[in-house]
C-alpha cells in the first residue's frame, strides 16, 4: 500500500445539462481520518464521491491526490491510490465471492494476470475481516443485497489503497453488519492511516464513527467540522427541514439524534 495520501477537492463545480449540482466545494481528506458527507437526498453526496473518484469530471475545480491532479494519473495509478465502494453496482452474478474480492488485486497483477501468494494472502485476510470466509465459494447471484454490499467493501479493502471512497456502505445491512463494516473501516483507518471519504445518511452512525463531517445542502457546503460542531440541532433542522432532538448518549461521547414525530417539512430526513 502507498502510505499517507491526502485527497484534495478544490473549488469543485459539477453541472448536468446546464444545471449546477455541486457549487464551489472545497474539502481535504487527510491520512488517518474519516470525513463523512451528509445531507438531504439530492444534496450532491454521490456526485461528489463520483467526482472525487474520477468517474465524473468537474465543470470547474480540481481533484488532487497528494498534490497531483487526478486527471494526470493513469487508470492503473488511480487504482493504486484509491478504492471505491459505490452505492449500487451490478456484480458479476456467476463469479464466486473469492473471485470477486480478488478483482481488487487487479492493479497489482503482472501482465499475465496471475495472482501471487501475496495477493491470495491479502484476499484471505480481507475475507476473514469482513466475515465472508464461509461465503467464499458462493456465487454472487446467490447472495442477498447486504451480503453483496460486504463483498463490495471487501473488494475495495483488497485493493489496499491509502484512499477509500464509500457511498452508503451500510445500505441494505442489518445492525450487526452496519457496526461490523464501520468498525472495520475505523480500525483500518487507525492501523493503516487511510483517508476515507464516506457518504452516509444515518447521522447517529456519523456521530459515532466520523472524525469530521461535511454537510451538503443543494450542492453547497453548508458546514464542515467535527461531528459536535456540525450535528447540532439548528444545523440539522436547517438542512433537513425537520425538528429533531439531540439526546446525550448513555455510554458514548456522541449525541443521539431523533426526529420529532409531529415535525412537518418539505424534506424528509433520515437520521437513523
Amino acid at each position: 500500500m502507498k502510505i499517507g495520501a491526502t485527497l484534495g477537492l478544490q473549488a469543485i463545480q459539477v453541472a448536468y445539462n446546464g444545471k449546477a449540482i455541486l457549487k464551489d466545494i472545497s474539502l481535504e481528506v487527510r491520512p488517518g481520518e474519516i470525513l463523512a458527507l451528509v445531507g438531504p437526498n439530492g444534496a450532491g453526496k454521490t456526485t461528489l464521491i463520483r467526482t472525487a473518484s474520477g468517474v465524473l469530471t468537474p465543470t470547474r475545480g480540481r481533484v488532487q491526490v497528494n498534490g497531483r491532479d487526478l486527471n494526470l494519473l493513469s487508470p492503473s495509478e488511480r487504482a493504486q491510490w484509491m478504492a471505491v465502494v459505490p452505492q449500487a453496482h451490478q456484480l458479476p452474478a456467476t463469479f464466486t465471492v473469492y473471485q470477486t474480492v480478488m478483482l481488487g488485486r487487479t492493479p497489482y497483477l503482472g501482465w499475465l494476470g496471475f495472482p501471487r501468494k501475496e495477493d491470495e494472502d491479502i484476499v484471505q485476510q480481507v475475507l476473514r475481516r469482513t466475515q465472508l470466509e464461509d461465503l467464499a465459494s458462493r456465487r454472487i447471484g446467490e447472495l442477498s443485497g447486504g451480503e453483496q454490499q460486504r463483498v463490495l467493501l471487501a473488494r475495495a479493502l483488497a485493493q489496499n489503497t491509502p484512499i477509500l471512497l464509500l457511498d452508503e456502505p451500510t445500505a441494505h445491512l442489518d445492525l450487526h453488519h452496519q457496526a461490523l463494516i464501520l468498525k472495520l473501516v475505523r480500525q483500518t483507518v487507525q492501523e493503516c492511516g487511510l483517508a476515507v471519504l464516506l457518504a452516509i445518511h444515518d447521522l447517529n452512525l456519523v456521530s459515532l464513527y466520523a472524525d469530521r463531517v461535511a454537510l451538503l445542502v443543494d450542492g453547497h457546503l453548508q458546514r464542515e467540522g467535527r461531528p459536535a460542531q456540525v450535528l447540532t440541532k439548528s444545523e440539522i433542522e436547517r438542512a433537513y427541514g425537520v425538528e429533531v432532538e439531540l439526546l446525550e448518549h448513555p455510554r458514548l461521547p456522541a449525541p443521539f439524534i431523533i426526529p420529532h414525530s409531529n415535525g412537518s417539512s418539505e424534506r424528509v430526513a433520515y437520521v437513523g
